[in-house]
Protein backbone atom coordinates (compact mmCIF):
# COMPACT_ATOMS: atom_id res chain seq x y z
CA UNK A 1 0.00 0.00 0.00
CA UNK A 2 0.85 3.96 -0.68
CA UNK A 3 0.67 4.88 2.71
CA UNK A 4 4.75 5.75 3.35
CA UNK A 5 5.40 9.32 4.33
CA UNK A 6 6.73 11.45 1.71
CA UNK A 7 10.13 12.49 1.67
CA UNK A 8 10.74 16.13 3.20
CA UNK A 9 13.01 18.74 1.06
CA UNK A 10 14.48 21.74 3.29
CA UNK A 11 12.32 23.61 5.55
CA UNK A 12 12.25 26.83 3.43
CA UNK A 13 12.74 27.33 -0.43
CA UNK A 14 14.18 30.72 0.22
CA UNK A 15 17.76 29.19 1.21
CA UNK A 16 20.83 30.27 -0.75
CA UNK A 17 22.41 28.14 -3.07
CA UNK A 18 25.55 27.40 -1.76
CA UNK A 19 28.73 29.01 -2.28
CA UNK A 20 30.09 27.42 -5.68
CA UNK A 21 27.06 26.05 -6.52
CA UNK A 22 26.06 25.79 -10.47
CA UNK A 23 24.02 29.41 -10.46
CA UNK A 24 24.18 32.29 -8.15
CA UNK A 25 20.79 33.44 -7.00
CA UNK A 26 20.15 37.10 -7.61
CA UNK A 27 19.01 38.93 -4.82
CA UNK A 28 15.78 40.95 -4.73
CA UNK A 29 15.80 44.49 -4.10
CA UNK A 30 14.15 43.54 -0.47
CA UNK A 31 17.35 41.76 -0.11
CA UNK A 32 19.74 44.13 -1.10
CA UNK A 33 18.10 46.65 1.59
CA UNK A 34 18.72 44.48 4.12
CA UNK A 35 21.95 43.63 3.30
CA UNK A 36 23.18 47.18 2.75
CA UNK A 37 21.93 47.29 6.26
CA UNK A 38 24.09 44.81 7.68
CA UNK A 39 27.38 46.14 6.01
CA UNK A 40 26.44 49.91 7.33
CA UNK A 41 25.66 48.34 10.66
CA UNK A 42 22.06 49.34 10.61
CA UNK A 43 20.52 48.16 13.28
CA UNK A 44 23.68 46.67 15.02
CA UNK A 45 23.42 43.97 12.75
CA UNK A 46 20.47 42.72 13.46
CA UNK A 47 17.16 41.37 10.98
CA UNK A 48 14.35 40.93 12.72
CA UNK A 49 11.20 40.75 10.42
CA UNK A 50 7.03 40.15 11.05
CA UNK A 51 3.99 38.38 9.42
CA UNK A 52 1.01 40.64 10.86
CA UNK A 53 -2.34 39.35 9.42
CA UNK A 54 -5.74 40.50 10.21
CA UNK A 55 -7.60 37.84 11.66
CA UNK A 56 -10.72 38.40 9.97
CA UNK A 57 -10.30 35.43 7.26
CA UNK A 58 -8.37 32.31 6.17
CA UNK A 59 -4.75 33.41 4.30
CA UNK A 60 -4.89 33.19 0.83
CA UNK A 61 -1.95 32.19 -1.73
CA UNK A 62 -0.91 36.02 -1.68
CA UNK A 63 -0.09 35.85 1.96
CA UNK A 64 1.76 33.05 1.21
CA UNK A 65 4.13 35.01 -0.49
CA UNK A 66 4.26 37.69 2.49
CA UNK A 67 4.75 34.49 4.83
CA UNK A 68 7.63 33.13 2.65
CA UNK A 69 9.67 36.80 2.22
CA UNK A 70 9.34 37.72 5.71
CA UNK A 71 10.68 34.55 7.53
CA UNK A 72 12.51 33.66 4.45
CA UNK A 73 14.13 36.75 4.73
CA UNK A 74 14.61 35.75 9.02
CA UNK A 75 16.20 32.34 7.84
CA UNK A 76 18.54 33.74 5.06
CA UNK A 77 19.91 36.54 7.65
CA UNK A 78 20.30 34.38 11.04
CA UNK A 79 17.61 37.05 12.60
CA UNK A 80 13.70 36.67 13.79
CA UNK A 81 10.06 36.54 12.56
CA UNK A 82 7.07 37.42 14.60
CA UNK A 83 4.02 36.21 14.13
CA UNK A 84 1.55 39.42 15.13
CA UNK A 85 -2.18 39.30 14.68
CA UNK A 86 -3.23 42.69 14.01
CA UNK A 87 -6.59 42.37 15.66
CA UNK A 88 -7.52 45.86 15.48
CA UNK A 89 -11.43 45.35 14.26
CA UNK A 90 -13.75 43.24 16.79
CA UNK A 91 -16.67 43.76 14.35
CA UNK A 92 -15.01 41.57 11.30
CA UNK A 93 -11.99 39.17 13.95
CA UNK A 94 -12.64 35.80 15.37
CA UNK A 95 -11.17 33.15 17.37
CA UNK A 96 -11.35 30.84 14.42
CA UNK A 97 -9.05 32.54 11.84
CA UNK A 98 -6.50 33.33 14.64
CA UNK A 99 -6.08 29.28 15.13
CA UNK A 100 -6.14 28.67 11.06
CA UNK A 101 -3.29 31.21 10.44
CA UNK A 102 -1.45 29.82 12.74
CA UNK A 103 -2.28 26.32 11.29
CA UNK A 104 -1.25 27.51 7.59
CA UNK A 105 1.89 29.25 8.71
CA UNK A 106 3.25 25.68 10.59
CA UNK A 107 1.82 24.14 7.53
CA UNK A 108 3.65 26.22 5.12
CA UNK A 109 7.30 25.36 7.24
CA UNK A 110 7.58 28.50 9.33
CA UNK A 111 8.01 28.50 12.74
CA UNK A 112 7.75 31.50 15.24
CA UNK A 113 8.54 30.00 18.28
CA UNK A 114 7.97 32.37 21.36
CA UNK A 115 7.32 35.27 19.13
CA UNK A 116 3.52 35.12 19.09
CA UNK A 117 1.91 38.91 19.74
CA UNK A 118 -1.29 40.23 19.20
CA UNK A 119 -1.53 44.14 18.51
CA UNK A 120 -4.61 43.99 21.01
CA UNK A 121 -1.64 43.38 23.30
CA UNK A 122 -0.63 47.18 23.21
CA UNK A 123 -4.40 48.70 23.66
CA UNK A 124 -2.43 50.36 26.51
CA UNK A 125 0.22 51.53 25.58
CA UNK A 126 -1.65 52.57 22.31
CA UNK A 127 -4.06 54.28 24.40
CA UNK A 128 -1.22 56.05 26.44
CA UNK A 129 0.55 56.96 23.10
CA UNK A 130 -2.75 58.74 22.09
CA UNK A 131 -2.80 61.01 25.16
CA UNK A 132 0.82 61.86 24.45
CA UNK A 133 -0.23 62.93 20.75
CA UNK A 134 -3.24 64.92 22.58
CA UNK A 135 -0.83 66.98 25.22
CA UNK A 136 1.47 67.78 22.55
CA UNK A 137 -1.77 69.42 20.31
CA UNK A 138 -1.14 66.46 17.65
CA UNK A 139 -4.29 65.34 18.25
CA UNK A 140 -7.90 66.52 18.63
CA UNK A 141 -11.25 64.89 18.89
CA UNK A 142 -13.51 65.18 16.13
CA UNK A 143 -17.40 64.99 16.17
CA UNK A 144 -18.12 65.25 12.63
CA UNK A 145 -19.41 61.64 11.11
CA UNK A 146 -18.17 59.74 8.19
CA UNK A 147 -19.97 61.82 5.51
CA UNK A 148 -19.20 64.66 6.72
CA UNK A 149 -15.48 63.50 7.29
CA UNK A 150 -15.44 62.61 3.54
CA UNK A 151 -16.82 65.89 2.24
CA UNK A 152 -14.01 67.89 4.07
CA UNK A 153 -11.40 65.35 3.31
CA UNK A 154 -11.37 66.51 -0.13
CA UNK A 155 -10.07 65.23 -3.36
CA UNK A 156 -6.83 64.03 -5.02
CA UNK A 157 -7.01 67.64 -7.24
CA UNK A 158 -8.79 70.22 -4.33
CA UNK A 159 -7.27 70.21 -0.40
CA UNK A 160 -9.26 68.83 2.22
CA UNK A 161 -11.13 71.32 5.17
CA UNK A 162 -10.23 71.63 8.40
CA UNK A 163 -13.02 70.18 11.13
CA UNK A 164 -14.55 72.66 13.00
CA UNK A 165 -13.46 71.26 15.95
CA UNK A 166 -9.91 70.72 14.88
CA UNK A 167 -8.84 74.02 17.49
CA UNK A 168 -10.55 72.19 20.61
CA UNK A 169 -8.14 72.92 23.68
CA UNK A 170 -6.44 69.99 25.10
CA UNK A 171 -7.95 69.84 27.72
CA UNK A 172 -11.59 69.11 26.13
CA UNK A 173 -9.81 66.87 23.62
CA UNK A 174 -8.16 64.69 26.78
CA UNK A 175 -11.81 64.82 28.59
CA UNK A 176 -13.56 63.77 25.53
CA UNK A 177 -10.93 60.64 24.59
CA UNK A 178 -11.28 59.63 28.20
CA UNK A 179 -15.14 59.77 28.43
CA UNK A 180 -15.27 57.66 24.61
CA UNK A 181 -12.92 55.27 26.58
CA UNK A 182 -15.36 55.21 29.40
CA UNK A 183 -18.10 54.50 27.22
CA UNK A 184 -20.19 57.67 27.95
CA UNK A 185 -20.68 58.16 23.44
CA UNK A 186 -22.23 56.14 20.85
CA UNK A 187 -20.77 54.33 17.85
CA UNK A 188 -19.54 56.51 15.45
CA UNK A 189 -20.58 59.57 17.42
CA UNK A 190 -16.52 61.03 17.77
CA UNK A 191 -13.37 60.18 16.86
CA UNK A 192 -10.10 60.70 17.52
CA UNK A 193 -7.58 62.40 14.44
CA UNK A 194 -4.30 63.20 14.22
CA UNK A 195 -3.55 67.00 13.70
CA UNK A 196 -1.36 67.11 10.47
CA UNK A 197 -2.18 68.86 7.05
CA UNK A 198 -5.43 68.96 5.13
CA UNK A 199 -3.54 70.73 2.40
CA UNK A 200 -1.68 67.73 2.13
CA UNK A 201 -1.10 66.13 -1.56
CA UNK A 202 -1.31 62.72 0.62
CA UNK A 203 -5.04 61.91 1.54
CA UNK A 204 -3.48 59.87 4.05
CA UNK A 205 -1.83 62.99 5.66
CA UNK A 206 -5.50 64.49 5.98
CA UNK A 207 -5.95 64.68 9.37
CA UNK A 208 -6.26 60.67 9.75
CA UNK A 209 -9.00 58.80 12.17
CA UNK A 210 -6.72 57.51 15.26
CA UNK A 211 -9.56 56.01 17.37
CA UNK A 212 -13.43 54.97 16.60
CA UNK A 213 -15.84 54.19 18.81
CA UNK A 214 -16.96 50.76 18.45
CA UNK A 215 -18.77 49.03 21.08
CA UNK A 216 -17.57 45.63 20.44
CA UNK A 217 -16.49 42.24 22.17
CA UNK A 218 -13.09 41.61 21.62
CA UNK A 219 -12.39 38.13 20.56
CA UNK A 220 -9.43 38.29 23.22
CA UNK A 221 -9.92 41.55 25.30
CA UNK A 222 -13.67 40.85 25.67
CA UNK A 223 -15.77 44.09 26.57
CA UNK A 224 -12.48 46.09 28.56
CA UNK A 225 -12.45 48.56 25.18
CA UNK A 226 -15.01 50.11 23.53
CA UNK A 227 -12.69 52.27 21.59
CA UNK A 228 -10.13 50.67 19.13
CA UNK A 229 -6.79 52.29 16.95
CA UNK A 230 -7.01 51.92 13.00
CA UNK A 231 -4.68 50.36 11.64
CA UNK A 232 -2.16 53.21 10.73
CA UNK A 233 -2.02 53.92 14.31
CA UNK A 234 -1.28 50.22 14.95
CA UNK A 235 1.07 49.17 12.65
CA UNK A 236 3.87 51.20 13.07
CA UNK A 237 3.99 51.28 16.89
CA UNK A 238 3.63 47.58 17.20
CA UNK A 239 6.43 47.22 14.83
CA UNK A 240 8.63 49.71 16.88
CA UNK A 241 7.62 47.78 20.47
CA UNK A 242 8.63 44.60 18.77
CA UNK A 243 12.00 46.07 17.85
CA UNK A 244 11.05 45.22 14.35
CA UNK A 245 14.20 45.96 11.52
CA UNK A 246 12.19 45.86 8.21
CA UNK A 247 8.81 46.33 8.12
CA UNK A 248 7.61 44.70 5.10
CA UNK A 249 4.27 45.70 3.29
CA UNK A 250 2.22 45.18 0.13
CA UNK A 251 2.72 48.27 -2.17
CA UNK A 252 -1.24 49.57 -1.40
CA UNK A 253 0.80 51.10 2.07
CA UNK A 254 3.59 52.58 -0.30
CA UNK A 255 0.96 56.18 0.85
CA UNK A 256 0.82 55.32 3.99
CA UNK A 257 4.64 55.08 4.67
CA UNK A 258 5.05 58.81 5.68
CA UNK A 259 1.95 58.82 8.47
CA UNK A 260 3.77 55.26 9.93
CA UNK A 261 7.55 57.49 10.23
CA UNK A 262 5.45 60.94 11.19
CA UNK A 263 3.57 58.94 14.25
CA UNK A 264 6.92 57.57 15.49
CA UNK A 265 8.57 60.52 15.04
CA UNK A 266 6.36 62.31 16.77
CA UNK A 267 6.08 59.60 19.90
CA UNK A 268 9.69 59.83 20.32
CA UNK A 269 10.31 55.84 19.45
CA UNK A 270 12.79 53.80 18.10
CA UNK A 271 11.62 53.66 14.55
CA UNK A 272 11.56 49.98 12.06
CA UNK A 273 12.06 50.93 8.30
CA UNK A 274 8.77 50.33 6.02
CA UNK A 275 9.71 48.45 2.76
CA UNK A 276 6.99 48.03 -0.21
CA UNK A 277 6.70 44.87 -2.42
CA UNK A 278 4.13 44.18 -5.27
CA UNK A 279 1.19 41.81 -4.33
CA UNK A 280 0.85 38.69 -5.31
CA UNK A 281 -2.07 38.72 -8.22
CA UNK A 282 -3.12 34.93 -10.29
CA UNK A 283 -5.37 34.79 -13.26
CA UNK A 284 -8.43 33.60 -12.59
CA UNK A 285 -8.07 33.92 -8.73
CA UNK A 286 -9.59 36.46 -6.57
CA UNK A 287 -7.61 37.58 -3.70
CA UNK A 288 -9.64 39.80 -2.10
CA UNK A 289 -10.70 38.48 1.36
CA UNK A 290 -13.90 40.03 1.75
CA UNK A 291 -15.22 38.97 -2.10
CA UNK A 292 -14.18 35.18 -0.64
CA UNK A 293 -16.17 35.39 2.55
CA UNK A 294 -19.16 36.39 0.36
CA UNK A 295 -18.81 33.37 -1.65
CA UNK A 296 -18.38 31.31 1.31
CA UNK A 297 -21.52 32.48 3.01
CA UNK A 298 -23.27 33.12 -0.14
CA UNK A 299 -22.33 29.26 -0.20
CA UNK A 300 -21.24 29.15 -3.88
CA UNK A 301 -18.74 26.91 -2.43
CA UNK A 302 -18.65 24.72 0.27
CA UNK A 303 -16.10 26.52 2.59
CA UNK A 304 -13.53 28.51 3.33
CA UNK A 305 -11.66 24.72 2.51
CA UNK A 306 -13.33 24.54 -0.68
CA UNK A 307 -10.17 23.08 -3.17
CA UNK A 308 -11.37 25.72 -5.87
CA UNK A 309 -10.36 28.74 -3.18
CA UNK A 310 -7.71 30.37 -3.20
CA UNK A 311 -7.31 29.91 0.61
CA UNK A 312 -4.09 27.86 1.79
CA UNK A 313 -6.87 25.63 3.78
CA UNK A 314 -8.67 25.15 0.50
CA UNK A 315 -4.44 24.55 -1.72
CA UNK A 316 -3.68 22.12 0.86
CA UNK A 317 -7.41 20.12 0.74
CA UNK A 318 -6.56 20.15 -3.09
CA UNK A 319 -3.34 18.28 -2.85
CA UNK A 320 -0.95 21.09 -2.84
CA UNK A 321 2.06 20.22 -0.78
CA UNK A 322 3.87 23.42 1.36
CA UNK A 323 7.23 22.87 -0.61
CA UNK A 324 5.97 24.00 -3.84
CA UNK A 325 3.78 26.33 -2.64
CA UNK A 326 7.37 27.84 -1.43
CA UNK A 327 8.83 26.89 -4.96
CA UNK A 328 6.54 28.80 -6.93
CA UNK A 329 6.90 32.03 -3.75
CA UNK A 330 10.66 32.00 -4.42
CA UNK A 331 10.38 31.65 -8.61
CA UNK A 332 7.59 34.36 -9.01
CA UNK A 333 10.27 37.14 -7.19
CA UNK A 334 9.78 39.97 -5.20
CA UNK A 335 9.43 43.09 -7.19
CA UNK A 336 8.49 46.94 -6.95
CA UNK A 337 5.80 47.06 -9.23
CA UNK A 338 2.70 45.36 -9.75
CA UNK A 339 1.94 42.13 -12.28
CA UNK A 340 0.01 39.24 -12.94
CA UNK A 341 1.19 35.80 -12.71
CA UNK A 342 -0.36 33.12 -14.77
CA UNK A 343 -1.75 30.52 -12.36
CA UNK A 344 -0.03 28.05 -14.54
CA UNK A 345 3.08 29.11 -12.95
CA UNK A 346 1.84 27.67 -9.68
CA UNK A 347 0.67 24.41 -11.24
CA UNK A 348 3.43 23.78 -12.39
CA UNK A 349 5.32 24.12 -9.33
CA UNK A 350 2.83 21.38 -8.04
CA UNK A 351 3.76 19.23 -11.03
CA UNK A 352 6.97 19.48 -10.68
CA UNK A 353 6.82 18.70 -7.14
CA UNK A 354 4.43 15.69 -6.94
CA UNK A 355 6.48 14.42 -10.48
CA UNK A 356 9.34 13.78 -8.23
CA UNK A 357 7.85 12.10 -5.16
CA UNK A 358 4.02 11.06 -5.91
CA UNK A 359 3.52 7.16 -6.80
CA UNK A 360 2.03 6.19 -9.81
CA UNK A 361 -1.20 4.15 -9.39
CA UNK A 362 -3.79 3.08 -12.03
CA UNK A 363 -7.39 4.62 -11.53
CA UNK A 364 -10.08 4.51 -13.71
CA UNK A 365 -12.31 7.67 -13.67
CA UNK A 366 -15.15 6.92 -16.49
CA UNK A 367 -15.04 3.06 -16.34
CA UNK A 368 -16.26 1.28 -19.45
CA UNK A 369 -15.92 -2.53 -19.28
CA UNK A 370 -13.91 -5.02 -21.55
CA UNK A 371 -14.09 -8.73 -21.14
CA UNK A 372 -11.07 -10.57 -22.54
CA UNK A 373 -12.56 -13.57 -24.14
CA UNK A 374 -9.46 -16.01 -24.19
CA UNK A 375 -8.37 -14.94 -20.53
CA UNK A 376 -8.94 -17.66 -17.84
CA UNK A 377 -12.40 -16.91 -16.14
CA UNK A 378 -10.98 -17.38 -13.14
CA UNK A 379 -7.07 -16.25 -13.16
CA UNK A 380 -5.59 -13.66 -11.27
CA UNK A 381 -2.11 -12.36 -12.20
CA UNK A 382 -0.02 -10.03 -11.04
CA UNK A 383 1.79 -7.49 -12.66
CA UNK A 384 4.77 -5.47 -11.76
CA UNK A 385 4.07 -2.16 -11.96
CA UNK A 386 6.81 1.17 -11.34
CA UNK A 387 6.30 3.45 -8.42
CA UNK A 388 7.65 6.26 -9.82
CA UNK A 389 9.80 6.21 -13.09
CA UNK A 390 11.66 9.22 -11.09
CA UNK A 391 12.81 7.92 -8.25
CA UNK A 392 14.26 4.33 -9.05
CA UNK A 393 14.24 3.77 -5.13
CA UNK A 394 10.57 3.72 -4.81
CA UNK A 395 10.80 0.27 -6.71
CA UNK A 396 7.46 -1.64 -7.98
CA UNK A 397 4.35 -3.04 -6.72
CA UNK A 398 1.82 -5.86 -8.14
CA UNK A 399 -1.42 -4.88 -10.11
CA UNK A 400 -4.06 -7.73 -10.34
CA UNK A 401 -5.04 -8.18 -13.61
CA UNK A 402 -8.37 -10.39 -14.59
CA UNK A 403 -10.67 -11.32 -17.36
CA UNK A 404 -12.51 -8.64 -16.53
CA UNK A 405 -11.39 -5.21 -16.62
CA UNK A 406 -12.40 -1.46 -16.86
CA UNK A 407 -10.46 1.15 -19.13
CA UNK A 408 -11.33 4.71 -19.28
CA UNK A 409 -14.40 5.51 -21.69
CA UNK A 410 -12.70 7.68 -23.86
CA UNK A 411 -9.65 5.06 -24.42
CA UNK A 412 -12.27 3.93 -27.08
CA UNK A 413 -13.71 5.18 -29.85
CA UNK A 414 -16.36 2.85 -32.52
CA UNK A 415 -15.38 4.99 -34.92
CA UNK A 416 -12.15 7.41 -34.59
CA UNK A 417 -10.50 10.16 -35.79
CA UNK A 418 -6.85 10.04 -37.69
CA UNK A 419 -4.98 10.73 -34.77
CA UNK A 420 -6.45 8.29 -32.42
CA UNK A 421 -4.15 6.06 -31.22
CA UNK A 422 -6.05 4.37 -28.27
CA UNK A 423 -8.67 1.15 -28.79
CA UNK A 424 -10.80 0.82 -31.74
CA UNK A 425 -12.79 -2.27 -33.33
CA UNK A 426 -9.98 -4.50 -34.67
CA UNK A 427 -6.94 -2.83 -33.41
CA UNK A 428 -4.73 -3.76 -30.88
CA UNK A 429 -3.10 -1.92 -28.23
CA UNK A 430 -0.93 -2.27 -25.19
CA UNK A 431 -2.53 -2.58 -21.52
CA UNK A 432 -0.24 -0.87 -19.26
CA UNK A 433 2.25 -3.25 -17.12
CA UNK A 434 -0.25 -6.29 -18.93
CA UNK A 435 -0.79 -7.58 -22.15
CA UNK A 436 -1.43 -6.51 -25.77
CA UNK A 437 -5.68 -6.52 -26.60
CA UNK A 438 -7.42 -6.77 -30.01
CA UNK A 439 -10.79 -5.22 -29.82
CA UNK A 440 -13.46 -7.75 -31.36
CA UNK A 441 -17.15 -7.04 -30.60
CA UNK A 442 -19.09 -4.04 -28.61
CA UNK A 443 -22.46 -3.96 -26.87
CA UNK A 444 -24.55 -1.79 -26.71
CA UNK A 445 -27.83 -0.48 -24.70
CA UNK A 446 -30.75 -1.80 -26.95
CA UNK A 447 -32.49 1.88 -25.84
CA UNK A 448 -29.66 4.48 -25.79
CA UNK A 449 -27.47 2.98 -28.21
CA UNK A 450 -24.61 3.25 -25.49
CA UNK A 451 -21.22 1.56 -25.34
CA UNK A 452 -21.98 -0.89 -22.26
CA UNK A 453 -19.06 -3.43 -23.05
CA UNK A 454 -16.11 -4.46 -25.08
CA UNK A 455 -15.25 -7.98 -25.70
CA UNK A 456 -11.41 -8.10 -26.68
CA UNK A 457 -8.74 -11.12 -27.20
CA UNK A 458 -4.81 -10.96 -25.35
CA UNK A 459 -1.65 -12.46 -26.69
CA UNK A 460 -0.24 -14.47 -24.45
CA UNK A 461 3.54 -13.84 -25.64
CA UNK A 462 2.81 -10.20 -24.94
CA UNK A 463 2.84 -10.48 -20.99
CA UNK A 464 4.30 -7.44 -19.50
CA UNK A 465 3.46 -5.38 -22.79
CA UNK A 466 6.16 -6.81 -24.50
CA UNK A 467 6.05 -7.56 -28.18
CA UNK A 468 8.97 -10.45 -29.03
CA UNK A 469 8.01 -10.00 -32.57
CA UNK A 470 8.62 -6.88 -32.53
CA UNK A 471 5.21 -5.85 -33.80
CA UNK A 472 4.74 -2.13 -33.15
CA UNK A 473 1.60 -0.97 -31.12
CA UNK A 474 1.04 2.85 -30.81
CA UNK A 475 -1.84 2.75 -27.88
CA UNK A 476 -1.11 2.31 -24.68
CA UNK A 477 -3.90 2.81 -22.35
CA UNK A 478 -4.57 2.07 -18.25
CA UNK A 479 -6.64 -0.25 -16.54
CA UNK A 480 -8.08 -1.85 -13.39
CA UNK A 481 -9.38 -5.21 -12.68
CA UNK A 482 -13.15 -5.19 -12.62
CA UNK A 483 -13.21 -7.82 -10.07
CA UNK A 484 -9.95 -6.84 -7.54
CA UNK A 485 -9.96 -3.01 -8.10
CA UNK A 486 -11.42 -0.55 -5.15
CA UNK A 487 -14.57 1.87 -5.70
CA UNK A 488 -13.79 5.51 -5.60
CA UNK A 489 -15.21 8.99 -5.59
CA UNK A 490 -13.38 11.55 -7.42
CA UNK A 491 -13.68 15.09 -7.71
CA UNK A 492 -12.47 17.08 -10.78
CA UNK A 493 -11.69 20.49 -10.58
CA UNK A 494 -11.63 23.12 -12.63
CA UNK A 495 -10.60 27.68 -12.20
CA UNK A 496 -13.57 28.79 -10.08
CA UNK A 497 -14.17 32.04 -12.76
CA UNK A 498 -14.14 31.76 -16.33
CA UNK A 499 -12.01 35.07 -16.94
CA UNK A 500 -8.53 35.70 -16.32
CA UNK A 501 -9.86 38.60 -14.61
CA UNK A 502 -12.31 37.84 -12.41
CA UNK A 503 -13.17 41.21 -11.57
CA UNK A 504 -13.44 42.09 -14.98
CA UNK A 505 -17.08 42.79 -16.20
CA UNK A 506 -19.45 45.36 -17.96
CA UNK A 507 -20.25 48.51 -15.83
CA UNK A 508 -22.79 47.69 -13.47
CA UNK A 509 -21.70 43.75 -13.61
CA UNK A 510 -20.64 42.01 -10.43
CA UNK A 511 -18.00 39.10 -10.02
CA UNK A 512 -20.08 36.96 -9.56
CA UNK A 513 -20.97 36.60 -13.20
CA UNK A 514 -17.69 34.99 -14.04
CA UNK A 515 -17.92 32.01 -11.62
CA UNK A 516 -17.75 28.90 -13.76
CA UNK A 517 -20.67 26.86 -13.46
CA UNK A 518 -18.31 23.49 -14.63
CA UNK A 519 -15.47 24.20 -11.84
CA UNK A 520 -16.49 20.84 -9.59
CA UNK A 521 -17.07 17.41 -11.84
CA UNK A 522 -17.94 14.99 -9.58
CA UNK A 523 -17.29 11.68 -10.51
CA UNK A 524 -18.91 8.53 -8.32
CA UNK A 525 -18.12 5.63 -10.34
CA UNK A 526 -14.64 5.44 -10.54
CA UNK A 527 -12.17 2.48 -9.54
CA UNK A 528 -8.73 2.03 -8.02
CA UNK A 529 -6.19 -0.34 -7.74
CA UNK A 530 -6.37 -2.33 -5.01
CA UNK A 531 -2.80 -0.79 -3.29
CA UNK A 532 -5.11 2.44 -2.56
CA UNK A 533 -7.15 0.29 0.21
CA UNK A 534 -6.50 2.45 3.58
CA UNK A 535 -5.16 5.34 1.73
CA UNK A 536 -4.03 7.95 4.66
CA UNK A 537 -5.69 11.26 4.13
CA UNK A 538 -3.75 14.39 2.03
CA UNK A 539 -1.66 11.07 0.55
CA UNK A 540 -0.71 12.36 -3.15
CA UNK A 541 -0.67 9.87 -6.26
CA UNK A 542 -0.17 10.59 -9.54
CA UNK A 543 -3.58 8.54 -11.68
CA UNK A 544 -1.80 7.08 -14.71
CA UNK A 545 -2.31 9.58 -17.65
CA UNK A 546 -4.97 11.62 -15.70
CA UNK A 547 -2.84 13.87 -13.37
CA UNK A 548 -2.03 14.42 -9.77
CA UNK A 549 -4.50 13.48 -7.06
CA UNK A 550 -5.14 13.73 -3.17
CA UNK A 551 -6.76 11.92 -0.86
CA UNK A 552 -9.46 14.15 0.84
CA UNK A 553 -8.45 15.31 4.17
CA UNK A 554 -12.42 15.44 5.30
CA UNK A 555 -15.06 13.34 3.38
CA UNK A 556 -12.17 10.48 3.10
CA UNK A 557 -12.44 7.27 5.65
CA UNK A 558 -11.19 3.73 5.28
CA UNK A 559 -14.69 2.46 3.97
CA UNK A 560 -15.31 5.44 1.69
CA UNK A 561 -12.30 5.93 -0.77
CA UNK A 562 -12.81 10.01 -2.22
CA UNK A 563 -10.00 11.99 -4.09
CA UNK A 564 -9.50 15.43 -4.89
CA UNK A 565 -7.73 16.20 -8.56
CA UNK A 566 -5.07 18.58 -7.79
CA UNK A 567 -3.84 19.76 -11.04
CA UNK A 568 -3.66 17.73 -14.52
CA UNK A 569 -1.14 16.09 -16.66
CA UNK A 570 0.25 17.94 -19.56
CA UNK A 571 -1.62 16.43 -21.90
CA UNK A 572 -1.86 16.30 -25.95
CA UNK A 573 -4.95 14.60 -26.47
CA UNK A 574 -6.94 17.68 -25.81
CA UNK A 575 -5.10 20.10 -28.47
CA UNK A 576 -5.06 17.01 -30.85
CA UNK A 577 -9.22 17.23 -30.56
CA UNK A 578 -9.21 21.14 -30.25
CA UNK A 579 -7.23 20.72 -33.28
CA UNK A 580 -9.80 18.68 -35.24
CA UNK A 581 -12.70 20.87 -34.07
CA UNK A 582 -10.74 23.85 -35.95
CA UNK A 583 -10.21 21.90 -39.36
CA UNK A 584 -13.68 20.64 -39.40
CA UNK A 585 -14.66 24.20 -38.67
CA UNK A 586 -12.51 25.66 -41.84
CA UNK A 587 -13.73 23.02 -44.04
CA UNK A 588 -17.47 23.90 -43.62
CA UNK A 589 -16.48 27.44 -44.02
Amino acid sequence: MHNTPEKQPPKSSDTPPAEGGEAERRLNFVEEIVEGDLRSGKYAGRVHTRFPPEPNGYLHIGHAKSICLNFGLAQRYNGKCNLRFDDTNPSKEDVEYVDSIMDSVRWLGFDWEDRLYYASDYFQQLYDWAEQLIQAGKAYVCDLNGDQMREYRGTLTAPGKNSPYRDREVDENLDLFRRMRAGEFADGSRTLRAKIDMASPNLNMRDPVLYRILHATHHRTGDAWCIYPMYDFTHGQSDSIEQITHSICTLEFENHRPLYDWFLTELGIYRPQQIEFARLNLTYTLMSKRKLLELVEEERVSGWDDPRMPTLVGLRRRGYTPEAIRSFCERIGVAKFNSVIDVQVLENAIREDLNRRAPRVLAVLKPLKVVIDNYPADQVEEMDAVNNPEDPSAGTRKVPFTREVYIERDDFREDPPKEFFRLAPGREVRLRYAYLVTCTGVVKDEKTGEITELHCTYDPATRGGNTPDGRKVKGTIHWVSATKSLPAEVRVYDHLFTQPDPGDVPAGGDYRQNLNPTSLELLQECRVEPSLAGAAPESRYQFERQGYFCVDRVDSSPDRLVFNRTVSLKDTWAKIEKGQKGQKKDQKK
